[in-house]
Order: structure tokens, then sequence, then C-alpha cells
């Protein structure tokens, strides 16, 4: 069956949380920390609020009626970027369905909605190195560009 991209609406915060989930919970045990306190019930309703907000834009990928893949970006400016210019801060496709495209054409899907907008660019941090290597070799093939240091973060709770 052919992958079919939907724009996710709020309603559909259930399997974004669900994919979310699976994203953080595959990067932790990666790395054998656990850095992200993730919560379903929380994410649920944190995707819910934004897209019922239009704060946050979100594709899943479905076959057969089953997400399969999921792409989040979001908004944001900066003067290094010459104007405004999108973040995918999740792209997650389930593993087996990994090598067959799905990821690319969310990309691609991304690509248009950045261009549709205005945006100068995309950007994308890869889950931590090396044991992400993969992830790194296919933004670069997608044509993602190294462009600065590693992501940092000060949490503020």
């Amino acid at each position: 069956m052919p992958i079919c991209i939907i724009q996710a609406g709020p309603s559909d915060a259930p399997v974004i949380a669900e994919l979310v989930g699976e994203l953080l919970h595959e990067i932790m045990a990666a790395i054998e920390t656990k850095v992200f306190a993730f919560s379903a019930v929380d994410t649920d309703a944190r995707a819910r609020r934004w897209l019922t907000e239009g704060r946050y834009t979100v594709r899943l990928a479905n076959e057969g009626g089953t997400a399969v893949g999921l792409l989040t970006m979001v908004e944001s400016r900066a003067l290094y970027t010459e104007g405004a210019f999108g973040i995918i801060p999740e792209l997650y496709v389930r593993p087996t369905f990994r090598s067959g495209k799905v990821g690319a054409t969310l990309l691609s899907e991304a690509t248009r909605i950045a261009r549709s907008r205005g945006w100068m660019r995309l950007e994308v941090t890869t889950p931590p190195l090396p044991q992400f290597d993969r992830a790194l070799a296919f933004y670069e093939r997608q044509g993602f560009s190294i462009s600065g240091g590693r992501k940092m973060k000060f949490d503020l709770s």
C-alpha cells in the first residue's frame, strides 16, 4: 500500500503522542541515558492545544490507516537566517518502515510547507552521535548540511 501524508489535527493528538514517545524512548535506549521525562498524557494534551492554536504543524505518514511516521514543524526567526525559518523538532519513522522512502517523503512535505510559508531555511537536530550516525547520513542525503556545533539546553524547571 502507498504511504499517504496527512495534515494532523487536534483529534490526532493521541497518535502523535504515541509516535513521539517511541522516538524519545528509542533515543534514550540507544544512549543509555534518561534525557526526556516523557508523559503520554501531557504530550497528548500539549499536541492537542498547539494544533488547536495553530502553533504546531504536524504531518503523519499513514499506510493502510495506520500511522507509520511523523513530522513536526515550528516557525522561528533569527538574524543569522535573514528571516523566518522552520525547525523540525521531531521526525520519526517506525523501524519496520525505515529505508522505504517514508522519511524522505515527510521531508519533501516539509520543504513544500517551508517554501509556501516563505521560510529561508529548515533546521533539524539529529539525536546524539555516534549512536545516530545513520540519521545524520539520512539528512545529508536529503540535502541538509552541518551548520554548527552541538545543540545545548538549560532547563528552567
